[in-house]
């Protein structure tokens, strides 16, 4: 009676049942996860169904976010599963993703339907306000929207719809070369100005509330935006008007 042949596949027919990489599978061989096969007489491995099994599983687990120690953590028999936390963390990190997706999917319709511009802030992007900003206070509030979290963008945002004070933009239009006189009554007369502000919108007494990064990075990060984007007349404006605010106990 004739035998009847068992059907093999080799590695590379593995690797294209499965929709992986000749290197993937070596890979798992190697770190031994992926147990290695009998080779034929000619020295050509031979793959069957189990192989083709584990292999499928390694990449659905790893399609969704698994990590090969975890993997090779859960074992290879038909009841081994996931560890409980390992899934509750996946989901999590899952959850972020979406979330992250959705909003960026948001700032792209936003941009497909021209209400946006792509260099600001989703938050700040569509305000009116923002369409004539001056190109160092643009790039200030892209700065914010990168280290700001969703309380203090929403508190800047409503700052945005305040109708600008003479008095502010004596700041943006101060020369470079204001002499110490000027540059101490503008932070004076700025002073009233900012508790006004703050007043009316408390949220500004605390922007880096709920800052990713923490308060301290925040600072950092906003300091130097400002360093680097205003003038050293403005910066010492700003750095005069902090001083008396402190000094008359007002939040920095």
């Amino acid at each position: 009676m004739r035998k009847t042949s068992i059907m093999a596949w080799s590695t590379r027919e593995m690797a294209e049942l499965a929709g992986t990489s000749l290197r993937a599978v070596r890979h798992y061989h190697e770190i031994g996860l992926l147990e290695e096969p009998e080779r034929r007489s000619n020295g050509y491995k031979q793959y069957g169904v189990s192989h083709l099994v584990r292999l499928l599983r390694i990449k659905r687990l790893t399609a969704l976010g698994f990590s090969l120690s975890q993997i090779a953590d859960m074992g290879d028999g038909p009841d081994s599963r996931p560890d409980p936390r390992d899934l509750r963390a996946l989901d999590d990190e899952l959850a972020a993703t979406i979330e992250r997706l959705q909003q960026a999917r948001t700032e792209v319709g936003a941009l497909m339907r021209r209400t946006a511009a792509s260099d600001l802030p989703l938050r700040l992007a569509s305000l009116d306000e923002t369409t004539e900003f001056p190109d160092p206070d643009r790039s200030f509030v892209t700065v914010l929207g990168t280290v700001l979290g969703p309380s203090g963008m929403d508190a800047y945002a409503d700052l945005l719809h305040e109708k600008p004070q003479p008095v502010a933009r004596e700041l943006d239009e101060l020369p470079a070369d204001a002499d110490e006189a000027a540059r101490q009554s503008l932070a004076e007369r700025l002073v009233p100005h900012v508790r006004g502000l703050r007043a009316r919108h408390p949220g500004l007494r605390d922007l880096a509330s709920d800052a990713p990064r923490g308060r301290q990075h925040t600072a950092r990060t906003i300091g130097k935006a400002i360093t680097d984007l205003y003038s050293p007349a403005q910066v010492d404006v700003m750095r005069r008007l902090q001083k008396l605010l402190s000094d008359s106990g007002d939040p920095r």
